[in-house]
C-alpha cells in the first residue's frame, strides 16, 4: 500500500536552489511505498503557505509534513531586504515573530480540521554554520515556536534543528560569516550548474559549508538530514 506525502514549505521543497530531499525520501523505502506530492514554493512566508492549502485539503494525504519559518525567520535578521520581500511575496503584513506563530497556527488547524493525515512540522535548518551567530540564533528562536505550536495542536514536531545542530557541533566546520542570498547570488548557483555542471555539492564544497550551498539552500548532507527526521518520526509509525 503506497503511503502518500503531502510536503508543504518554501524554496527547500522546491529543490530549485536546493539537494531534493522528497527524492532522498522515496529513495529511503522500496519502490512505490511512498509517494512524497511536493507542494513548495520559492520565498514562501508562514502567511503565503496559509494561502495555498486548497490543494493539500482537496485531495489530503496519508501523512502532511510542513517545513516553512526560514524566510520569516531571515526577515528578522539586519540587513534582509524587508520591504521587497513583502512586495515580492504580497504580504499583507510585516514579517514577525507574532505574525509567524498565527500564521503557522491557523495552517496547523485547518489541516487538522479538514484532514485526517499524520502531521509533522519540522523545525528549521541551521541558518549559517556559526551556531552562536545571528542567523543560527534566529532559526534556532524560531524553532522553539515551531515546538509550541506543534505541541499547542498536538501534532509531532520533527527535529531537525536539533539533528543539524549536533552534525555542526561534531563536525566544527570553518566559522564562516553567514550572507544572506540575494537573487543575483540565487541564479549564479541555477548558472553555474547549468553551464559549468557543478553540482550543488560541489558548489557548497567551494564554499566551505557543511549542509548547504549558500547557508540556506541544502546540500545532500543538509537534504538527507530532511529526509531522516520525517522518515523516523512519521513513516515508521504509518509503516
Amino acid at each position: 500500500m503506497t503511503t502518500r506525502i503531502a510536503c508543504l514549505g518554501d524554496s527547500l521543497t522546491r529543490a530549485q536552489f536546493s539537494v531534493d530531499y522528497l527524492e532522498l525520501l522515496r529513495q529511503r523505502h522500496p519502490a512505490g511505498d511512498v509517494q512524497p506530492v511536493r507542494f513548495g514554493a520559492n520565498g514562501d512566508f508562514a502567511y503565503n503557505l496559509l494561502q495555498r492549502l486548497d490543494a493539500v485539503v482537496t485531495n489530503p494525504p496519508d501523512v502532511i509534513t510542513v517545513l516553512v519559518g526560514t524566510n520569516d525567520a531571515r526577515a528578522s535578521l539586519a540587513g534582509y531586504p524587508v520591504e521587497q520581500a513583502m512586495k515580492r511575496k504580497n504580504l499583507p503584513a510585516r514579517p514577525s515573530a507574532g505574525w509567524f506563530q498565527q500564521c503557522l497556527g491557523t495552517v496547523v488547524a485547518r489541516l487538522r480540521a479538514e484532514t485526517d493525515a499524520t502531521i509533522g512540522l519540522l523545525s528549521l535548518p541551521v541558518l549559517g554554520q556559526r551556531l552562536d551567530g545571528a542567523a543560527a540564533q534566529a532559526s534556532q528562536a524560531y524553532s522553539r515556536m515551531i515546538a509550541e505550536i506543534a505541541a499547542t495542536h498536538r501534532v509531532t514536531c520533527l527535529p531537525l534543528h536539533e539533528r543539524q545542530t549536533e552534525e555542526l557541533r561534531q563536525a566544527d566546520p570553518p566559522p564562516t560569516p553567514y550572507r544572506e542570498v540575494t537573487p543575483a547570488a540565487a541564479l549564479g548557483v541555477l548558472a553555474r550548474r547549468a553551464v559549468l555542471r557543478h553540482s550543488l555539492d560541489t558548489i557548497s564544497q567551494r564554499r566551505g559549508l557543511l549542509l548547504t550551498t549558500d547557508h540556506i539552500h541544502q546540500n545532500s548532507r543538509g537534504a538527507a538530514h530532511i529526509a531522516e527526521v520525517i522518515d523516523a518520526g512519521l513513516l515508521t509509525r504509518t509503516a
